[in-house]
């Protein structure tokens, strides 16, 4: 058979996995993207249980490990720093395999970067069109036009494969609050543990990274589009500055000029990721809100999915309906999750937030684990690809 050809449109981290499961598999890959390199914008991620077991899959799981923090535990505070809830991360490796890693996003690109050939990155590759002429995907990119076997769309929210085969389909909606994400400069005596404390619409989390370094994340319900008064690090001063410690101290440690602040996003569900040899993946098919931390542990699931698919028949066709089948209610249900779990911890009205509070403070750990199971449980699929339906709820 000779060998096959894939594009990959996208250079993030769903896309470069993908790529590294079809080249590891015989595939042709070329991985377009329209930024002059292959970077991230510098924060930090979490990659849950699942995710490592399809990094597992990538043979990339103790290289990405290497570069990551565990910590021993973390859970959800009160505005008067008290707990509403903990998660002791011995017990998550215990039940899921692996425990919680956190590490910087740059460095999880430069290992997947790391693991293809360098002339299948084709950076400052912006693509103009994408369409199936019935014989084979054609598209069109600053380095001219290819006609691969697969088209794989991994190009995010605002996916230029997604306009182009599905132009009906309704766009991002907004979630109702905006985001932060900074990165401390090393601290002396970082936080042994890590916590999202819930206020009344906003929140401020942060967890660890390598080197006593900490990331830290903040939320507020404002308008789409609203712009700070003064700087974004200023605004942060502003909203948190007096929240329990050691809110303040990481705030302290945070370079005035590194606080990056974006809009959070959903993705309406789509009636299917695929059509013919087009295949959308990660944030271009489902993008969610990062309050499950499950949007990049997602992607990876995605292409170690629609690997396993393509190597279970010489049909893309077939094999791109049962990754289909396979994905989208999964991931579509883990974005509704995502978006109840961001409402519930967006709320401002005193008796609501003393009601969520209480409740929160009253939920045994083993049921928080529990409930988390459908989505950390995730297996990489073996043997015969059978597409059946697989949910989350």
């Amino acid at each position: 058979m000779p060998q096959r050809a894939a594009t990959i449109v996208g250079g993030g981290i769903g896309g470069l996995a993908a790529a590294i499961a079809l080249h590891r598999r015989g595939w042709r890959v070329e991985v377009l993207e329209r930024a002059p390199e292959f970077a991230e914008i510098g924060a930090g991620i979490s990659l849950w249980p699942n995710a490592l077991r399809a990094l597992e899959v990538l043979g990339l799981a103790d290289a990405v490990s290497a570069l990551g923090a565990v910590e021993a535990a973390g859970g959800v505070r009160d505005l008067r720093g008290r707990w509403l809830s903990r998660t002791d991360n011995a017990e998550l490796a215990r039940r899921f395999g692996h425990p919680l890693m956190v590490l910087h996003r740059a460095d999880l690109l430069r290992a997947l970067t790391q693991a293809l050939p360098a002339d299948s990155l084709r950076p400052g590759s912006e693509v103009s069109a994408v369409h199936d002429d019935g014989h084979r995907p054609v598209v069109d990119h600053g380095g001219g036009r290819s006609r691969p076997d697969l088209v794989i769309g991994a190009d995010g929210l605002r996916s230029v494969v997604r306009r182009a085969l599905w132009p009906d389909a309704a766009g991002p909606r907004y979630a109702g609050y905006t985001a932060w994400r900074m990165v401390t400069e090393p601290l002396p005596q970082p936080p042994a543990e890590g916590a999202a404390t819930w206020g009344r619409g906003e929140r401020f989390g942060y967890t660890a990274l390598p080197g006593g370094r900490m990331y830290c994340f903040a939320t507020a319900s404002l308008p789409a589009g609203a712009a700070s008064a003064s700087s974004e690090y200023d605004e942060l001063l502003r909203r948190f500055g007096s929240w329990p410690d050691p809110v303040p101290t990481l705030l302290a440690a945070v370079p005035a000029d590194a606080v990056l602040r974006h809009d959070l996003y959903d993705l309406p569900p789509l009636p299917s990721f695929v059509q013919g040899r087009i295949a959308l993946l990660g944030d271009a098919a489902h993008a969610m809100t990062p309050n499950l931390g499950q949007g990049a542990c997602q992607a990876l699931e995605d292409a170690v999915t629609l690997a396993h698919c393509l190597d279970s028949t010489p049909d893309v066709t077939a094999a791109l309906r049962s990754y289909d089948l396979l994905r989208r209610p999964r991931t579509q249900a883990i974005t509704r999750r995502s978006a109840r779990l961001g409402a519930l911890g967006q709320l401002s009205w005193p008796p609501a937030v003393l009601l969520r509070d209480t409740a929160a403070r009253l939920t045994p750990t083993r049921a928080t684990l529990r409930s988390m199971t459908p989505v950390l449980g995730w297996t990489a699929p073996d043997g015969p690809t059978t597409a059946t339906r697989s949910e989350t709820h």
